[in-house]
């Protein structure tokens, strides 16, 4: 684990794998650890070079002004093309996943001779807030749910471990899973502000990045091979989303997983790896 210095900011990255093997850069949504291990593992025993990172104010990346970010969507994906380039110098297999497959989808647009193919795990075509008319939003029920929870101490790690875990079992993923990586994700937060180790388990800062304008209308001109991976239990971004997304960009795969959510689980590991090493 090391980090890189792009756009005049700090990134944290994770490198599996031969450095001079074709690279897959995997987008943390918002830490890098939202990729589970083996993925990258496998991925690399395919011999793939595998980098996963954090986001801007997330993870080992840097972290400025986490009420009022001074960056946008556009920055972010600019950034995964900077990453890309000074990681080989030549294409990479783009992916990301929840709202690193939003940065994904306008890095690809964007900055098209950075990236040779593309991985879309759970996300959407919109940015944060209402959907469009025709897709589904997030399940009501389910957010209820989510957001009557207590918030915990932020700096309590055991704390923090339960609130994940809790938050797992009402959107149907695996709740030791989610423990365990929200301990990881709380012992890699520098610094003891509660703030920040909010930000890092939640990623809230997302939500409050300028996002326009909107990309969606821009699918069809995505011209590299895509895989668009969903949850078919997924509750916060519906399969809709993900179904919408295969439509309208050309040639994509759909790969719906019948028994995940929002993560991705052991079980379909094998099966995620193999469709993202046949994108080439």
């Amino acid at each position: 684990m090391t980090t890189v210095n792009i756009n005049e900011v700090t990134l944290g990255i994770e490198s599996f794998g031969d450095d001079d093997a074709p690279l897959v850069l995997l987008v943390g949504g918002t830490t890098m650890l939202s990729w589970p291990d083996t993925l990258c593992e496998r991925l690399a025993a395919g011999g793939r070079r595998v980098v996963r990172y954090d986001l801007r104010d997330s993870g080992e990346s840097t972290t400025r002004d986490l009420e009022a970010p001074a960056y946008t969507l556009r920055g972010l994906a600019a950034d995964a093309a900077a990453l890309a380039d000074a990681l080989g110098g030549r294409p990479a297999h783009l992916a990301g996943i929840g709202v690193g497959g939003m940065v994904a989808q306008v890095a690809v647009l964007d900055h098209p001779g950075a990236f040779s193919a593309l991985t879309l795990v759970g996300t959407r075509a919109v940015a944060p807030g209402p959907p469009d008319a025709d897709l589904p939003d997030h399940d009501r029920a389910t957010m209820r749910r989510l957001f009557a929870r207590p918030a915990p101490d932020w700096a309590d790690r055991e704390a923090v471990a339960d609130f994940a875990a809790s938050g797992a079992e009402v959107l149907g993923n695996d709740p030791l899973a989610a423990r365990a990586v929200a301990a990881r994700i709380w012992d890699r937060t520098p610094g003891t502000k509660r703030l920040v180790h909010m930000a890092n388990q939640l990623g809230m800062v997302f939500s409050r990045l300028d996002c326009e304008p909107r990309w969606r209308e821009r699918l069809p001109e995505i011209g590299v091979p895509t895989l668009v991976v969903h949850g078919r239990h997924d509750r916060f971004f519906p399969v809709g989303n993900g179904e919408a997304i295969a439509r309208e960009v050309p040639g994509a795969r759909l790969l719906v997983l019948e028994k995940a959510s929002t993560a991705i689980p052991d079980a379909a590991v094998g099966e995620v790896t193999e469709a993202m090493l046949a994108l080439g």
